[in-house]
């Protein structure tokens, strides 16, 4: 997986994307504070994991970015400066956020249910599969869909998975 940089809306749970990271390799570092040596990190594989709510915030995550650490942050996406620190950080690091403020992450509940449709089982197979009640499994799809912003099983299905796989 290429370096993550992913921005999501404020109240977000940003240590689960970040536990569901570390399975992937990448080690969560609990705000931007770094340190002064070695100045390039990306070899460590490290997260800088917090809250972006003020101009100062941004430049610190963006020179976290610039210096080779991922990003999961929540953005306060109303902020006159947001958009300067999007395109900062798209200009920087030359990869657009996989997951835009606009995208509400999904439960771990919901995301199995999409992980074994994405896998093309159906969702009565993907309810017995995790043990739940096809009533169970598509109220878990259902409130994918919502949260998501699609109308059908299959957007939500393709939406989940550009998110999990940052594409």
């Amino acid at each position: 997986m290429d370096t993550p940089y992913v921005l999501l809306p404020p109240g977000a749970d940003l240590q689960a994307l970040a536990s569901e990271l570390a399975g992937r390799g990448w080690t969560a570092h609990e705000g931007f504070a770094l340190p002064e040596e070695p100045w390039w990190l990306g070899p460590a594989r490290l997260l800088a994991v917090g809250s972006v709510r003020s101009e100062a915030a941004a430049r610190a995550a963006l020179d976290c970015a610039v210096r080779g650490l991922g990003l999961v942050v929540d953005l306060d996406d109303d902020a006159a400066w947001a958009v300067a620190f999007r395109s900062d950080l798209d200009r920087a690091t030359g990869t657009p956020p996989a997951v835009t403020s606009s995208a509400v992450p999904l439960s771990r509940e919901q995301r199995e249910v999409l992980d074994l449709l994405a896998d093309g089982h159906s969702i009565a197979q993907a309810a017995r599969l995790r043990f739940l009640s096809l009533r169970t499994a598509n109220r878990r799809v259902r409130e994918a869909r919502e949260k998501l912003g699609v109308a059908t099983n299959r957007e939500a299905v393709v939406a989940y998975v550009r998110l999990r796989d940052g594409s």
